[in-house]
């Protein structure tokens, strides 16, 4: 099965890199290089080749891993860092969505050369956005501005704001077993869990990391379990 990695490679650039792991361990397929540091990474849908990054210049940038250059598209329209990038998983439905620095998120479809739309709203940095794995048009994202919302891409506005923390949130994540329940992380050092038919309080909070929260995902295989990572340097489950 093939992994993927993205990191920084020197100051001002970053390096897409995919990654195998076979019985001799953890090969590199193929590296890609681009002028910013590049923050996030998504997988197609729909072909097992492509992926989209996000990067600190604002832009997306669609790569082909059959190919030794790249990338295929690049699309940039944010005007801050784009830190966050999601590509569907309902599968009736071929989309993207990016979150930026610049407090807004944006609609793509792949084959369209520019965003189908833009979503306003948040009052603060956009450090995550998830599609949901059950509801079609249906994402959440999480924001400096220390609330976690969840959007319809065929309504006119924010469909749900939750004030999930007293600190910024860095990352959430949707159960894979329950369409209504949503886990968040934030710097304040605490995972909440939120389900959208009662906001009024988390339905549970999971202390003992002692710093900022950067990414908490869902097993996708038991609907009890989670993992998150922390820059106290240590992953947690």
């Amino acid at each position: 099965s093939c992994d993927v990695l993205f990191y920084f490679a020197g100051l001002g650039c970053g390096t897409l890199a995919v990654l195998e792991q076979n019985e001799a361990g953890i090969v590199l397929l193929r590296s890609f290089d681009w002028n910013d540091g590049l923050f996030d990474v998504t997988w197609s849908e729909n072909n097992e080749h492509v992926l989209i990054t996000c990067s600190g210049d604002g832009s997306l940038q669609i790569w082909d891993t059959a190919k030794t250059k790249g990338p295929l598209q690049v699309y940039k329209e944010h005007t801050l860092e784009a830190y966050s990038v999601d590509w569907s998983q309902t599968r009736g439905e071929q989309l993207v969505v990016s979150g930026s620095w610049d407090q807004t998120a944006k609609l793509w479809d792949p084959a369209v050369g520019k965003s189908l739309r833009t979503f306003k709203g948040h009052e603060g940095v956009i450090y995550s956005t998830i599609w949901s794995p059950h509801i079609p048009g249906c994402f959440a994202s999480a924001s400096g501005d220390q609330t976690l919302r969840i959007w319809d891409v065929k309504a006119p506005g924010v469909k749900l704001v939750i004030p999930a923390h007293q600190a910024e949130i860095l990352s959430c994540d949707w159960c894979k077993y329950d369409e209504n329940l949503l886990v968040t992380g934030a710097v304040d050092c605490s995972l909440k869990g939120w389900d959208l038919r009662n906001i009024r309080q988390p339905v549970f909070v999971l202390l003992g990391h002692t710093y900022a929260i950067r990414r908490v995902k869902f097993s996708p295989f038991h609907a009890t379990l989670l993992a998150s990572c922390s820059y106290d340097f240590t992953v947690r489950y």
